[in-house]
C-alpha cells in the first residue's frame, strides 16, 4: 500500500510535468508555421530529397506513421496545407494504390523561413542552456517518453486518435 506522502508527491510531480509539457508545447517563437505543419513539411522535403525510390512522393500512410497520427488527422492536416498552396496532394491510379504529397515552391520557402527562425532561436537557447545540458535533457526526455508509452500501453489507455476530442 502506498503511503499518503508518496501519493501527494506523485500527484504534485505529475501535475508539474503535465503543466510543463503543456507550456512547452504552447510556446510561440515567431512561428511562420505551426509545429505540426513544420514537421509535416520537413518530413515531406526530407523524403523528396533522400527517398529516391518514391520519386519525390511522400505517401500519407508513411507521413501518418512518422508523425504518429491517424489517417483522418493526417488527411485533415494535408488538406489544410493544400488549401494554403504548400503541398500538392495526388494519388496513384484511382487512389486505391495510395495518395501522396509533394511540397510546392511556396511550401519550400515557408519551411526555409521557419528553419531560419528556429535556428536563431535554438542557437541562442543552446548557447545559454549549454549543449551538454541539452543533450542530457534530450536523452532523459527520450527515456521518460519510453517509460510513459509503456505505462500507457500497460494501462490500456486509448490513443489520442481513438478518442473523440479534436
Amino acid at each position: 500500500m502506498k503511503d499518503k506522502n508518496n501519493e501527494i508527491d506523485v500527484l504534485k510531480l505529475s501535475n508539474e510535468l503535465t503543466i510543463r509539457r503543456y507550456l512547452f508545447n504552447k510556446e510561440q517563437i515567431s512561428r511562420v508555421l505551426s509545429a505540426p505543419d513544420y514537421i509535416a513539411l520537413n518530413i515531406i522535403r526530407e523524403t523528396e530529397t533522400n527517398e529516391q525510390i518514391y520519386s519525390g512522393r511522400t505517401y500519407l500512410k508513411d507521413l501518418a506513421e512518422k508523425m504518429q497520427l491517424s489517417m483522418r488527422q493526417i488527411s485533415k492536416m494535408i488538406g489544410n496545407l493544400k488549401e494554403r498552396g504548400l503541398v500538392v496532394w495526388s494519388h496513384d491510379g484511382n487512389g486505391s494504390e495510395g495518395t501522396y504529397v509533394t511540397i510546392t515552391e511556396s511550401g519550400q520557402q515557408l519551411l526555409t523561413q521557419q528553419q531560419k527562425i528556429l535556428e536563431e532561436y535554438y542557437g541562442n537557447v543552446i548557447d545559454k542552456f549549454g549543449k551538454d545540458n541539452l543533450i542530457q535533457l534530450l536523452n532523459l526526455m527520450k527515456q521518460l517518453e519510453t517509460v510513459m508509452s509503456s505505462e500507457v500501453e500497460r494501462m490500456g489507455v486509448p490513443k489520442e486518435d481513438d478518442r473523440t476530442i479534436e
